[in-house]
């Protein structure tokens, strides 16, 4: 039996798929996207301020970091190619004891957030989010787990760590079964642009959305606005097309850039290469939902 690394739960989630979800959030991210709201959460675990046990910020928070195009051609982040956890795997040699990540057991997470179901009523569920690919067994044992109760899953992801050798996508396939909806967001259609904004090509991303739609798993599809950097009207006509040429995609939605993480970079010392972004207005949010064909 695997073991999960959770950063934090959310016991009433309105936004992270249908209905009411208990939203487990986990750790680790191999993606250093520009404006990402927690920054705290990229390694696979580690302390709540994102200090290593000598109490200096982490090798590899700044080695890694969005803006460099190092991480399109491949990255200390990814000890294992971006590739399925194992159990057993030491993931985290520098964390310190005081570190606010738990580790659960598939059955103990469970028994945990199950308590909460008579929220989740009739169309609600559990969300796993962060990037949960990069513990995949752990979430295939917990949702398969949900589904012996009927339990509704949702899988939040950018996508990142999906590849297409046999063994990953044995893993993979295993997980689509347990797993009713996926939440893919798609940050940038342009390849080069996706490198510059998350340090990660997007080539397999697009392909992941693809296999998802090839074998019939619903998707939502999500897109960060960005005024002046991922808001352009070519963009999101390229992300339209793409998603009109998927067959699962079930909704898709803008989310408006917000700040609210910036005091995350600053604690940690990450330099903030947004810090004269601004939210988007409601117009040009209507906008980019009728680019993307949301809004009539």
């Amino acid at each position: 039996m695997s073991t999960g690394y959770v950063h934090s739960l959310e016991t009433f989630g309105l936004v992270d798929g249908p209905g009411v979800r208990c939203v487990i959030f986990m750790q680790g991210c191999n993606m250093r996207c520009r404006y990402c709201h927690n920054p705290d959460t990229w390694r696979i675990c580690g302390s709540s301020s994102g200090q290593a046990g000598d109490g200096s910020v982490p090798e590899d928070y700044g080695s890694h970091q969005a803006g460099s195009d190092a991480g399109c051609v491949g990255s200390r982040s990814e000890p294992d190619g971006g590739g399925l956890r194992r159990a057993g795997e030491d993931l985290c040699p520098k964390a310190d004891a005081a570190g606010s990540v738990r580790e659960y057991g598939p059955q103990e997470l469970f028994e945990r957030v199950y308590r909460y179901k008579n929220y989740w009523r009739n169309n609600g569920g559990i969300t796993v989010s962060g990037e949960a690919l990069l513990q995949a067994e752990f979430v295939t044992e917990f949702f398969t787990l949900a589904k012996t109760k009927n339990v509704h899953t949702a899988l939040d992801t950018c996508g990142q760590p999906f590849r297409e050798d046999p063994e990953y996508l044995r893993a993979f396939d295993r997980l689509m079964e347990v797993t009713d909806l996926f939440i893919l967001d798609i940050k940038e259609m342009d390849d080069a642009k996706h490198c510059s904004l998350t340090g990660h090509s997007n080539k397999n991303i697009l392909r992941m959305a693809e296999y998802l739609s090839e074998h019939g798993k619903d998707m939502w599809i999500r897109h960060v606005l960005v005024p002046g950097l991922t808001d352009s009207e070519d963009g999101l006509r390229q992300l339209a097309d793409f998603m009109s040429g998927l067959k699962t995609v079930r909704r898709a939605e803008i989310l408006p850039y917000h700040a609210f993480g910036v005091y995350k970079w600053e604690k940690l010392g990450l330099d903030y290469t947004l810090k004269d972004a601004r939210v988007p207005t409601d117009e040009e949010i209507a906008r980019a939902e009728k680019l993307l064909g949301i809004r009539k």
